[in-house]
């Protein structure tokens, strides 16, 4: 008997979309509070890697985009148990909608240039890039917006150069982990 599809996804992925954007939700959860205005330590960037590297690009993506749109209805998958377009629509939240970015660059790259570790390694590191671009710019933007602008590089300070190592240590486990899931879950 063939396995059900739905626009051309088997139940099985369905099955590791589902279960890579609940582990997106549980990686937020773990995280290291810090001060207002600098961003939480999460490990929901190891997630966003470990779908992309093991499911692929396109599943990959599904499975953030799944894990957004439950954050976006109020289903509590951010750090410190949140969730709500109010966090998405934060200073912090670009960072969080640039998941979808890192997402989609990983999936463009490995679509064009193949799924070679070292194809996955750059892509990787280019989402990441992606992500701190766009979120820096949300961060900025919106911290403008309430009265009291900041300069890129306190900005950078804050949101991005704390975690360039802590991301690339995530990336890295991610990559050693998803070589060995990835003969389970083609």
């Amino acid at each position: 008997m063939n396995e059900q599809t739905v626009r051309g996804l088997q139940t099985r992925d369905l099955a590791l979309i589902a279960l890579f954007t609940g582990l997106m939700a549980v990686c937020a959860w773990i995280s290291v509070p810090v001060p207002a205005p600098f961003v939480q330590f999460t490990m929901q960037t190891f997630a966003i890697f470990a779908a992309m590297l093991t499911l692929g690009g396109k599943r990959g993506t599904y499975a953030v985009i799944a894990y957004l749109l439950l954050a976006a209805v109020g289903v509590p998958v951010f750090s410190n148990f949140r969730g709500g377009l109010g966090v998405l629509l934060g200073t912090t939240g670009g960072y969080i909608l640039g998941f979808f970015f890192t997402a989609l660059l990983y999936w463009l790259i490995t679509a064009n240039l193949g799924e070679s570790l070292p194809v996955k390694i750059a892509a990787g590191v280019a989402g990441m890039v992606i992500c701190y671009v766009f979120g820096t710019a949300w961060y900025l933007i919106l911290y403008a917006m309430t009265g009291s602008p900041m300069g890129l590089m306190t900005a950078l300070g804050y949101c991005v150069f704390p975690f360039i190592i802590p991301d690339m240590i995530k990336l890295a486990i991610a990559v050693l982990l998803s070589q060995r899931m990835r003969k389970y879950v083609r």
